[in-house]
């Protein structure tokens, strides 16, 4: 079925009907020389730069540059820091599809999520491909985490990240045990890049439907196949959902029934009960892939930010 097809569903904010009716992103010819690739990031960088600046002063947060363990980093400061989360720090890492949002554009759901739990945050922009692929993200990611938890008390810290963001969290915390690294009170893992092959029943049914991504051919696909190079798509490094999710902290997960990735983030939900995670899983009607941010300041998107906020405060200690 395609989008055309599928009605809006009723109780759609004005907002998210707004998104909803966007067209698929078509099939495009993707870039295959590096400097294209580096013009294409720029651009696409920029345009989300203009968005995040927007959403930043929307919420009156203040961002500053800081350079963590080599690694370039914004500490996101919110109009408002509550008595309680004085201690308490969400460690964010942004999204893109590995090779977009870097500089100042990783700092939007940071300062989102920032806002609505009125603790202070810090976003790692870490290392891109075309000019680092893996391994770089998930090393420059492990380690900012390591110096953090060396000034912080690791359980009154939070992991937060959308897609690519929400894979990177995953395999860092494969990572833990073999540094011997302490592991933060909760997680907020978005939508989650878990797997980078083309699997589970969404990354088919909702090829025509999900307005953000489309159809995992395409640009998806020469993104995380320029961040993976030539490693194998399935090594837990790369997709982290055939690793060992046991010890992982309790983590709320979101997703949406348009999104290409709603069974990337169902399987992970499953498997990290499995493992005997406490786990929420929150998937919203009529979403695409990443809708609870782009909505904003819409009531679904105030929902969304509004759950993870409730569960950081659940689980993460004074």
């Amino acid at each position: 079925m395609s989008v055309e097809e599928l009605p809006l569903p009723i109780d759609a904010s004005p907002r998210l009907q707004a998104l909803i009716s966007q067209p698929v992103p078509p099939l495009t010819s993707m870039p295959n020389t590096i400097e294209g690739w580096r013009k294409f990031q720029r651009e696409e960088d920029a345009e989300a730069t203009k968005i995040t600046r927007a959403a930043v002063e929307m919420v009156g947060a203040t961002v500053d540059l800081a350079s963590i363990a080599g690694v370039p980093c914004f500490r996101v400061t919110p109009r408002q820091v509550a008595a309680k989360n004085e201690g308490r720090l969400i460690f964010h890492v942004h999204g893109g599809a590995f090779v977009f949002n870097g500089g100042y554009a990783a700092v939007g759901e940071a300062a989102l999520i920032a806002d609505a739990f009125k603790a202070c945050a810090l976003s790692v922009d870490y290392r891109r491909p075309p000019d680092h692929p893996f391994p770089a993200a998930p090393d420059d990611v492990l380690a900012v985490w390591k110096t953090v938890v060396g000034e912080h008390d690791a359980a009154k810290i939070a992991m937060a990240g959308t897609s690519a963001g929400g894979g990177l969290i995953m395999t860092t915390l494969l990572r833990f045990e073999e540094f011997d690294l302490p592991r933060p009170g909760a997680a907020f893992i978005g939508t989650p890049a878990a797997d980078l092959t083309k699997t589970g029943d969404s990354t088919y049914l909702n090829a025509e439907v999900d307005h953000v991504l489309g159809r995992y051919e395409g640009r998806m696909e020469a993104c995380l196949r320029l961040y993976a190079a030539s490693g194998d798509l399935k090594d837990p490094m790369l997709s982290p959902i055939y690793g060992d999710l046991s010890g992982f902290p309790p983590t709320i997960l979101i997703s949406g029934t348009r999104d290409l990735l709603l069974s990337s983030t169902i399987r992970t939900h499953r498997k990290l009960r499995t493992a005997g995670a406490t786990a929420e899983l929150h998937v919203y009607e009529g979403q695409s892939h990443a809708d609870y941010l782009m909505s904003f300041p819409g009531p679904e998107s105030q929902d969304a930010l509004g759950e993870i906020a409730q569960f950081f405060d659940r689980h993460l200690r004074y």
